[in-house]
């Protein structure tokens, strides 16, 4: 076997795009090596049709901020979100800067956060939460109104033939983003590719198996030809999407013993009928259904894709057995082990409503859909939307000391205990966040470097090691000049 490489990234999404680019700064003596099994990279979950294109910051996305047993709202999570999304502000301003990134409008445009609920008891608790992050440096800027005249201003669509004496509110923050998760990865593998680093696509890894001399054998085929292969790696990243447990599986670290994924797929209703386009520049988030998970939430958005405005409404759930839109059908039995049987079985058994949210879902037609998409838009004609298939979410399973085992939202890096290999499950807010991710996966597997590496990291991420939100000056300083660098002034 040859000299072992480096570095080996599983996956041409946004998070290995990601940490692969950090690496190659920090250290560009290493081999690196990108292996996708798919035709090219950022077909999956980084894919723009296959998620909302939310830069999530949690300033319209209720779940970051959910009501405590006391009906109270406490913003340190939803702050936390927001933190972890300046990072990826700043890190992409820098890679502008260098050259490394298009031009902004390529992956990220300015597109207004909103939320917007019903009823008493929603207008209460957004009041509530308005109230909590207004202070909140990260959230300067945050407008709340009861006013339909205001928030016809803010989102026509919402407005339009709305029924009379039926509470409602909304708030809004200018300075939201949608992006185009999709064209940043691209552009950032392309530059990795400028760089020397090898981006292999049709290259599917098989298996990992720790070898003698600390290095990992990574074996693998060609996706078309079948033809294996193999090579020795000194650190694996394992951001493979649902499939990141199959391989962390195969590797035979303790550390992901215990853990399951249960794979939700997703529909959007998609228009580009330019007369409703042109009504709606805003990303708007309500309450989830009863017992629908957090990535279900609905919501009404603007996106930019290639240039070109659209809306969509969703998502919808679906159900496919397959860990990635491109999986297999054996994924979800493949996963069980002896160690993860309890606690997937407990979460189903203290999971009924989410298995009813789902019976309900599949049962809705387009028309069925459409009548959703009228709660938020009353004047919606079916004839006007299309249903697009969106990507598959794995959302975390994993043992609970308390309830035996747990459903888990947001995402989660499993390390090995020696740092040699690690990997990312879960889904959303991820590839927002991506920066923090990778910063703290750099702290927890290379701790022998990663004091040296704080300089040019610093550089990168002016708040590398601060908390903008307890900064004023910092956090408004950062804030414009990333809305500049980015071209997202609102």
């Amino acid at each position: 076997m040859s000299e072992p490489v480096d570095v080996v990234l599983i996956g041409g999404g946004i998070m290995s795009a990601t940490l692969g680019t950090l690496l190659h700064q920090l250290q560009p003596d290493w081999k690196i090596v990108v292996c996708e099994r798919l035709s090219e990279v950022a077909l999956e979950s980084s894919n723009a049709w296959n998620n909302a294109g939310t830069g999530h910051a949690a300033l319209c996305e209720l779940n970051y901020m959910p009501a405590g047993p006391d009906g109270e709202v406490d913003p340190a999570k939803a702050v936390a979100i927001n933190e972890q999304f300046q990072q990826s502000r700043q890190l992409w301003t820098s890679w502008i800067e260098q050259g490394i990134l298009d031009e902004p409008s390529t992956f990220i445009n300015a597109v207004p956060h909103m939320t917007f609920v019903q009823g008493e008891k929603d207008v209460a608790y957004l009041k509530k939460r308005y109230e909590a992050l207004k202070g909140q440096p990260l959230f300067a800027g945050i407008e709340y109104s009861e006013d339909s005249r205001v928030i016809n201003q803010w989102a026509p669509l919402l407005m339009q033939q709305r029924r009379k004496g039926e509470p409602f509110a909304a708030t809004r923050v200018p300075a939201g983003t949608d992006v185009d998760f999709g064209a940043l990865t691209r552009q950032l593998f392309a530059h990795l590719e400028s760089e020397g680093v090898d981006v292999v696509t049709n290259r599917e890894v098989r298996g990992l198996k720790k070898q003698a001399d600390g290095t990992w054998k990574v074996s693998h085929r060609n996706s078309l030809g079948k033809t294996p292969g193999s090579f020795s790696a000194r650190f694996v990243f394992v951001g493979a999407g649902g499939w990141a447990l199959k391989l962390l599986q195969k590797s035979g670290i303790a550390e992901i013993g215990g853990y399951g994924v249960f794979p939700i797929g997703g529909q959007f209703l998609k228009t580009t009928n330019p007369a409703i386009v042109a009504q709606h520049q805003a990303k708007v988030y309500s309450q989830a259904s009863v017992g629908a998970p957090p990535m279900s939430v609905p919501h009404l958005d603007t996106r930019v894709v290639d240039g070109q405005a659209s809306l969509l409404f969703g998502p919808f759930a679906t159900f496919s057995p397959k860990f990635l839109k491109q999986g297999r059908i054996t994924d979800i039995v493949a996963q069980v082990r002896p160690g993860n049987l309890w606690p997937m079985t407990k979460v189903a058994i203290d999971n009924p409503s989410l298995i009813t949210y789902l019976v309900g879902e599949l049962l809705k037609n387009h028309a069925k859909k459409v009548d959703s998409l009228r709660t938020f838009m009353p004047t919606a004609k079916d004839e006007d939307w299309e249903l697009i298939q969106a990507g598959q979410r794995a959302q975390v399973m994993k043992k609970d000391a308390d309830k035996g085992g747990v459903l888990q939202f947001g995402t989660e890096v499993v390390t090995a205990a020696d740092g040699s290999i690690a990997g990312l499950l879960g889904a959303s807010p991820g590839a927002s966040t991506a920066a923090s991710i990778m910063l703290n996966l750099l702290k927890t597997c290379f701790p022998d470097r990663i004091e040296g590496w704080k300089q040019p990291l610093t550089t990168l991420i002016p708040s590398y090691g601060e908390t903008l939100n307890t900064d004023p000056p910092l956090a408004a300083a950062s804030v414009t000049r990333t809305a500049q660098a980015l071209a997202i002034n609102a």
